[in-house]
């Protein structure tokens, strides 16, 4: 099952299912960058204190930990072999005075150390949440909404044990250590470079087990990312699976992704598994050579005596501890460099359209608009509008018909500055738009869509996602323009009433008409409605026929409409084809050239008879 992603559904029902795999979310294979951990730690430098505290209290730590063998050896040279109780009793109490210090300085590391962790995960998510909503469209139009969550909540997440616990103990280790090492050649160098001879083979197998287990991380990684992308894939089509009766053959399919995930799991933890044993076993070997070389110094009258051999075998316990704990950090900073590079490159991915440093923040807008020559393209392969020119004049209302595909909405998309045009110009007022500041741009652009996005919340709040500062009356007034208001009275709560996640206890109706009053209650100078009226029956769409009256007078407005009855007072009504305006005119002018906007008119009536 290990393969499962790899291999050919060839006779499947899983064959059905394409797998998982986006360029953005493949292994990353590349080696360990320290310019990159530097970048990381950085984030630790934005809290000073809690940093300053951690790091006391880890000094305050390793001083006693170094203190603590050398006056057992003193104890057992000084007072054990002399028999003399009264030195016992003091060297005694002032080692249970290190111990009680080494306590309080271990619990102020971890209290310290953890507020210090928690606070840059919570700095680190924020950032990647607020870069996140301020990319451009084409970044999400390359990513599933899974993926996009997986670098928010989990590849943050990963990073959390290195925070609250790796950084700090490897300065621990660290320092520990380089002061064992030095204590140890204090005490007598021969003894421990006898000791430490071990240490080369040991760096020798970790450093190919290091390599193994960077690799597997983030081969989990990305397999943990391919599930969450097919999750919310999964939850956000339920009711086309079961309306399908997919359930079997979806489940199988994400079996076999789970199953895939544990394997690869399975893999990266067994080998962060050999790596402590391998430490131990190297441990062992030089604590055996201590001792063989250690006991024939005693006999031979080396100079050596029995409390510094104690004393030497506590720090040789206490020297292979600091190595295996590191390597377990590396581990961490392994799991980390795959999920900070993951969340970097989000970072460090530049939004295609943002306001420039120059840009200026757009006048309030009288609403002309005018295209000249603009051609736009998704891609290389995907045009999508060529050589398009009008002129809209402040105050009019513009249709928008065509096809499916002809660049209706890829028009709308440019208006609202969602993407940049490929060529040519756009402007408002005479002004650039995308010279200008994109917030002060779309503060003034209003959009209804089709498939409007309803929040969690109430539908007061709803409503007043269009103007925060609005009042309640303000709200209700809105709603009552569009219709919305006598629905809403009837609900148990009224607009207090609890919607849920995207509306879900709502029609699609009145989701649509809480977007209109969403829209009015905005108040922009330019409003484009992409298909609004398409949920709506015909009876509500009558109903709100007046409230768009209200809605549409002094504004430059956008319609975009399959249900071309709906436009027919437009006061100029642009045909799209193949990216392409073919004709241009008012309904009546349109309906007697015998052309395009004419046949769409007579094959729409067709279809409803």
């Amino acid at each position: 099952m290990g393969d499962f992603m790899d291999k050919k559904f060839a006779g499947d029902p899983t064959e059905l299912r394409a797998p998982f795999i986006y360029k953005d979310e493949e292994a990353i294979d590349k080696p360990f960058r320290m310019d990159q951990m530097r970048r990381l730690f950085a984030y630790m430098t934005l809290f000073p204190r809690l940093g300053w505290a951690s790091l006391a209290a880890t000094i305050g730590g390793i001083a006693v930990s170094l203190i603590a063998p050398y006056i057992i050896g003193v104890t057992i040279n000084a007072a054990i072999a002399k028999h003399d109780v009264g030195r016992l009793v003091g060297y005694g109490v002032f080692l249970g005075a290190l111990y009680i210090a080494n306590f309080v300085a271990s619990r102020l590391r971890i209290r310290y150390t953890n507020w210090l962790g928690q606070s840059v995960i919570r700095h680190l998510r924020g950032q990647l949440f607020s870069h996140v909503q301020a990319l451009s469209f084409d970044f999400f139009d390359k990513r599933p909404a899974g993926s996009v969550l997986v670098r928010i909540m989990n590849d943050v997440n990963s990073l959390q044990d290195l925070f609250t616990n790796g950084v700090i103990s490897s300065i621990t280790n660290l320092f520990t250590l380089i002061g064992i090492v030095i204590i140890m050649l204090s005490l007598d160098w021969k003894l421990a470079l006898i000791t430490m001879i071990i240490v080369p083979i040991m760096l020798l197998l970790s450093t190919k087990l290091r390599e193994m287990m960077r690799r597997s991380w983030q081969v989990v990684r990305v397999r943990l990312s391919r599930i969450n992308a097919h999750l919310n894939e999964s939850i956000q089509g339920v009711r086309v699976t079961e309306a399908y009766v997919r359930q079997a053959e979806n489940q199988t399919f994400f079996q076999g992704m789970n199953a895939d995930y544990l394997d690869k799991f399975r893999r990266a933890v067994g080998l962060n598994a050999i790596f402590g044993p391998v430490v131990d076993f190297t441990g062992s070997i030089g604590s055996a050579l201590l001792f063989w070389f250690g006991v024939h110094m005693l006999g031979a009258g080396g100079g050596l005596s029995v409390g510094m051999l104690i004393a030497f075998a506590n720090y040789t316990g206490n020297f292979w501890t600091p190595i295996s704990q590191l390597g377990q950090v590396y581990n961490q900073l392994l799991v980390a460099m795959a999920s900070s590079e993951r969340i970097f490159q989000y970072l460090d991915t530049i939004p295609s359209v943002a306001s420039g440093a120059e840009a200026e923040n757009l006048p309030v807008l009288s609403g002309e608009v005018r295209f000249e020559n603009v051609a736009f393209a998704y891609d290389t392969k995907k045009v999508a509008l060529t050589d398009v020119n009008f002129h809209v004049l402040p105050g009019q209302t513009i249709a928008l018909v065509g096809h499916t595909g002809a660049g209706k909405s890829t028009v709308i998309n440019l208006l609202a500055r969602f993407y940049e045009p490929t060529s040519g110009v756009i402007t408002m007022d005479g002004h650039d738009i995308c010279k200008m500041n994109l917030h002060s741009l779309r503060a003034q652009v209003g959009i209804v869509l089709q498939d409007t996005f309803i929040f969690s919340g109430t539908i007061m709040d709803n409503i007043r996602y269009g103007r925060p500062d609005a009042s309640d009356e303000e709200v209700m007034q809105a709603a009552r323009e569009v219709f919305a208001d006598e629905f809403i009275r009837e609900l148990e709560n009224g607009y207090h009433t609890e919607v849920r996640e995207r509306g879900s206890r709502l029609s699609m109706g009145q989701r649509q008409l809480i977007s209109f009053a969403r829209a009015i209650l905005a108040d922009p100078r330019i409003l484009i409605l992409d298909e609004a009226t398409a949920s709506i029956d015909t009876h509500t769409e009558h109903m709100i026929q007046q409230g768009l009256k209200v809605l549409l007078q002094g504004r430059t407005s956008f319609v975009v409409a399959h249900r071309l009855s709906t436009i027919r007072e437009s006061d100029q009504i642009l045909v799209f084809a193949d990216g392409r305006i073919v004709e241009r005119g008012t309904h009546g002018l349109l309906m007697g050239t015998k052309g395009y906007y004419q046949n769409l008119v007579e094959a729409q009536y067709r279809f409803m008879a």
